[in-house]
């Protein structure tokens, strides 16, 4: 991990992720409920407007540095000036010692994403990944199971609030570090600018977990931070399966409790805990076999 300058300067803009409300709950009864707070914050890079992003503000500094360097525009941590959040102007100003030479054609290319709140990927990305390659991480079934179960001890906006989704960096079955945030691209986003601000031992994390799905999006954010193992309790679409072929990433979809869908497995999981089947489920080649015997 390339070291920070000494003389970067950085705000600590956090908010509380979560705010009270008055409701009115199905008995008539009045009540005070934590909701997930809701924020905008336009970013701005060397003076020129990004974006606005939609945020919790917990770890504002980390969003906006994740966000610029996921989307190409920040190159290197040792860049980083300067990371400023001033919640009464809602702006987010970050300076760069160098900018993208292309910067203008990165901004005039996007693509709107299916993340939560319409992340949006710049242009060149793909191209730019394509070139990244990703350790042939191994995972055991017996480890994936063990992971979920320490998993269960996070989330505590969501198991308070609700309405936000949660991503983190583990190595095999630790939890390294944990985000929750109002879109799943917001939390991988904070997680890549932890990363670069080290504000987490985070640099060996082998699998990325995400509660949201395995969209085109969730795999090339992945795989620019180098991981290869993508788990999430949610399904899969076509265009993240494409990427995760293109990239090498394996996917691990709707993982809860014991089931699981691997996809793009190139041999790297190992089945060595596999579950007892129940006595009234058959295989789909028992079910075929059946079905033809009675055709």
């Amino acid at each position: 991990m390339p070291a920070l300058q000494p003389a970067l300067q950085i705000s600590r803009a956090r908010l509380p992720a979560t705010t009270e409300i008055s409701i009115v709950d199905e008995y008539g009864d009045a009540r005070q409920q934590a909701i997930a707070a809701e924020r905008a914050l336009t970013v701005y890079l060397n003076k020129r407007e990004i974006v606005t992003l939609m945020t919790l503000g917990d770890d504002p500094e980390a969003l906006v540095v994740g966000y610029l360097r996921n989307q190409g525009l920040l190159r290197a941590a040792d860049d980083l000036q300067a990371v400023q959040v001033d919640w009464d102007v809602e702006a987010a100003v970050v300076i760069t010692r160098h900018l993208p030479e292309d910067l203008e054609a990165r901004l005039s290319t996007r693509t709107v994403t299916t993340g939560c709140g319409q992340g949006t990927v710049f242009g060149k990305l793909l191209d730019q990944t394509a070139l990244t390659t990703l350790p042939d991480t191994p995972l055991a079934q017996s480890t994936l199971y063990q992971l979920l179960q320490n998993l269960n001890a996070y989330n505590e906006t969501y198991r308070s609030a609700g309405a936000v989704h949660g991503c983190a960096l583990c190595y095999q079955t630790e939890v390294l570090d944990f985000v929750e945030d109002v879109g799943r691209h917001n939390a991988v986003d904070t997680l890549a600018g932890r990363q670069w601000l080290q504000q987490a031992d985070s640099a060996n994390a082998d699998i990325f977990y995400t509660t949201g799905r395995l969209t085109s999006e969730m795999v090339l954010k992945v795989a620019q931070m180098g991981i290869s193992v993508l788990v999430s309790r949610s399904g899969v679409t076509q265009k993240g399966v494409e990427l995760a072929e293109r990239f090498g990433v394996m996917l691990i979809a709707r993982a809860k409790g014991r089931h699981f869908q691997a996809i793009n497995t190139q041999n790297r999981l190992a089945l060595d805990a596999i579950p007892s089947r129940p006595s009234h489920a058959r295989s789909s080649q028992q079910y075929r076999s059946s079905t033809k015997a009675n055709s």
